[in-house]
């Protein structure tokens, strides 16, 4: 993971990287419970103030729990395994920790390598991004390839589609 000095900072980047119809519109969360054992925390994206995802430490509960029920099937311990990543990467289970991870990998990648990424998150952050042209937003709106996406990440497109307009 690249590291990140501080949450006003990442955030303060994440927002300047918005398209200008998004920018007062969307925001970004993260909250620390630092008195609870490991500071768990909770993120979240929001669009006029409501969450439209969250990202929380009981998603990490969730995948040690497959990650425990996969291993009582075949004896092995995988948080790689394909396809559990790829039901995680469908319901959009995701800790405050991957919120943190994708964020900060996001800002060190290209606008272009950051729409082909294969983390969803990253996808998200990059289709929200002011570097994104008109041109390019009509080819992936033309493809249709994002229809394939998981729903919650199809949310983020057609957000940024609808603002083109």
């Amino acid at each position: 993971m690249n590291r990140y000095k501080s949450w006003s900072n990442l955030n303060k980047q994440l927002t300047e990287r918005l398209c200008q119809p998004l920018k007062n519109r969307i925001s970004y969360f993260l909250t620390r419970y630092r008195k609870v054992h490991n500071a768990y925390g909770r993120a979240s994206i929001r669009f006029d103030g409501k969450d439209l995802i969250n990202f929380s430490w009981v998603e990490m509960y969730k995948k040690d729990y497959d990650v425990n029920e996969r291993w009582k099937e075949t004896g092995v311990w995988d948080y790689d395994d394909r396809e559990l990543k790829d039901k995680w990467d469908f319901e959009g289970t995701f800790s405050d920790y991957d919120f943190l991870e994708a964020a900060a990998d996001f800002l060190q990648l290209p606008v272009k390598d950051a729409l082909q990424s294969d983390n969803y998150l990253i996808r998200v952050f990059a289709i929200m991004d002011k570097r994104v042209g008109k041109r390019t937003l009509e080819a992936i709106r033309n493809s249709g390839e994002y229809k394939s996406y998981p729903e919650w990440v199809q949310r983020f497109y057609e957000l940024r589609f609808q603002s083109q307009a």
